[in-house]
């Protein structure tokens, strides 16, 4: 066994975005693709030689040829082991935790998270630094910087390893251990929640279903819900990973997974319904007769943490991202603790975590997570809201409203246009962005515009800056609309647009949300005019 230093050409493409680089199968299988963005990363980095190295990713296609790459591209750089979950499964928390766990120098994580899988769907690698948290900024920029002008990578001369078989083996003079990917993320688990509490509640009769849409999910759902708690053989449903997520998309939102959403709407349905992604960093919530949004689920949780032991004491604080609703807003102003606004990315939560200075995060695209590790967590999310059912005996409906009838509730939507021509994209966003400075103090049908900006993040931790990452318009009443591009797609551009309107306390809490926001829907289109620059008659999806 040799190292072998082959030459290469860059490609022009390999920019991370806010989770690691993704793109279509079809370019990762490019001779090269996979070396030249590993290789790049590496070369960004200091002070790996004989360090740990966390390597782990959703099953999805492709995702056993990659990390077998990248085990090879580690041993020739001179990381003293490779820890691998067996398969090459990790959840992206799982992953999270391994790093900081063994106390890693990093990981890489092979994701499209809910992006679909196969040969022709999505694959993505990601680097996560000691903290266990994504790259920062300062690192994903070199990262590109090096891509463009990459001329060599190095590999170690040598087979492919048993993925299959825990235990550890030698890739040239590094060892490489592969791990059970479930037993210390359950571990985990059980020192945050009170499974006591959790294991009654089942024996008590409360029927879930839990959907890990044939991703990643499903072997710690299984180990944690059906076998460490004791819910019933078959409440974990698709739990199977497969690299096409069985020709399915795995996002757990209201369009994939609208069976379950309409069971819970039934008498016959269980009292609660969940589901995470492919990667198992983000959730879905459903209680009997009640959807629970991102944002309010963030709220609730945050609201309800100090019910479970590793939260009894309090919280520090909560960060949210820019676009998520001000809903848990309200619930940092009554606990008295802080309340952080971030750009879009759960890289920008890192900082606040490990200062101190915030306990729980959430973004309003179904990612929510504590300090417990540097990832949003889906099955973290799923085990406090059972933990807060077990304390609170109520159903999650009569929990939602007593949250409103003491916070008020922040009526709030998302819709998404996915695949949309990338220069009109973008236009569309320089011509509204041109017009911000004009906004303020004009009145739309009663509604009067009291700050329109690109959302700029001054970091409180490090200084460091982050600007244009959305164009926020507000107004007196607290309404809110929110544009901005997203950087999770690998195809054209996805613009995604948030709306948002609070009811006090005392208010209206029964209202269908498309018609409560539909002078704030029609108003986005006068300002925008998404609908009529992208040909478009109606969002790809609404949340």
């Amino acid at each position: 066994m040799t190292v072998q230093t082959i030459k290469t050409t860059p490609f022009s493409d390999q920019k991370p975005g806010t989770s690691g680089l993704r793109k279509r199968v079809t370019v990762w299988q490019q001779p090269n693709y996979v070396e030249n963005y590993i290789q790049a990363i590496f070369d960004s980095l200091e002070g790996f030689a004989g360090q740990t190295l966390v390597i782990g990713g959703d099953g999805r296609f492709y995702n056993d040829v990659a990390i077998q790459k990248a085990i090879r591209i580690a041993a020739a750089n001179g990381f003293g082991k490779v820890l691998v979950g067996q398969g090459g499964l990790l959840s992206t928390p799982a992953a999270s935790n391994i790093i900081r766990h063994y106390k890693a120098f990093g990981g890489l994580v092979l994701s499209a998270s809910h992006n679909p899988g196969g040969p022709d769907g999505d694959f993505g690698i990601k680097y996560n630094i000691g903290n266990g948290g994504p790259a920062p900024e300062k690192i994903t920029d070199a990262v590109f910087s090096r891509s463009k002008v990459i001329d060599s990578y190095k590999s170690e001369d040598t087979p492919d390893i048993d993925l299959g078989t825990i235990g550890t083996q030698k890739v040239g003079d590094m060892t490489v251990e592969v791990i059970d990917p479930v037993t210390d993320y359950a571990a985990l688990m059980q020192t945050l929640f009170d499974f006591d509490a959790i294991r009654a509640l089942f024996a008590g009769g409360f029927r879930m279903t839990f959907d890990a849409m044939h991703a990643v999910t499903g072997p710690y759902a299984h180990a944690i819900l059906e076998g460490i708690l004791g819910a019933p053989k078959g409440t974990v449903i698709n739990g199977v990973p497969s690299p096409s997520f069985n020709d399915g998309h795995p996002d757990p939102n209201l369009v994939y997974c609208k069976d379950m959403f309409d069971l819970l709407m039934t008498e016959a349905g269980p009292d609660f319904g969940a589901a995470s992604d492919g990667d198992g960093d983000r959730n879905l919530i459903i209680g009997k007769n009640r959807f629970v949004t991102p944002s309010d689920s963030l709220a609730l949780l945050a609201a309800n943490a100090h019910l479970a032991p590793g939260y009894n004491g309090g919280i520090a604080g909560i960060a949210r991202s820019m676009p998520t609703s001000a809903a848990a807003d309200r619930v940092a102003e009554k606990l008295g603790i802080e309340m952080h606004e971030t750009p879009t990315g759960w890289k920008f939560f890192g900082n606040l975590l490990d200062a101190g200075r915030v306990t729980i995060c959430g973004e309003e695209s179904a990612g929510t997570g504590s300090d417990h590790v540097r990832e949003k967590d889906g099955l973290w999310a799923v085990l406090l809201w059972l933990n807060i059912l077990a304390v609170r005996k109520q159903g999650v409906d009569q929990i939602v409203r007593e949250h409103w009838a003491t916070y008020g509730r922040n009526y709030y939507t998302r819709h998404d246009y996915e695949e949309v021509d990338t220069a009109i994209a973008n236009a569309l966003v320089d011509d509204l962005r041109g017009r911000l400075a004009s906004l303020p103090g004009q009145v739309f049908d009663g509604l009067e515009v009291a700050y329109a900006d690109d959302f700029t993040y001054h970091d409180p931790v490090d200084g460091s800056t982050s600007a244009k990452q959305g164009i926020r318009i507000g107004f007196t009443d607290g309404s809110r609309i929110v544009l901005r591009l997203s950087g999770t797609g690998t195809v054209g551009a996805t613009l995604r647009l948030y709306l948002e309107r609070y009811e006090p306390a005392d208010g209206n809490h029964d209202l269908d949300t498309q018609s409560a926001l539909q002078p704030l829907i029609e108003l986005c289109e006068r300002l925008a005019g998404v609908q009529a620059r992208t040909q478009r008659t109606e969002p790809s999806v609404i949340t």
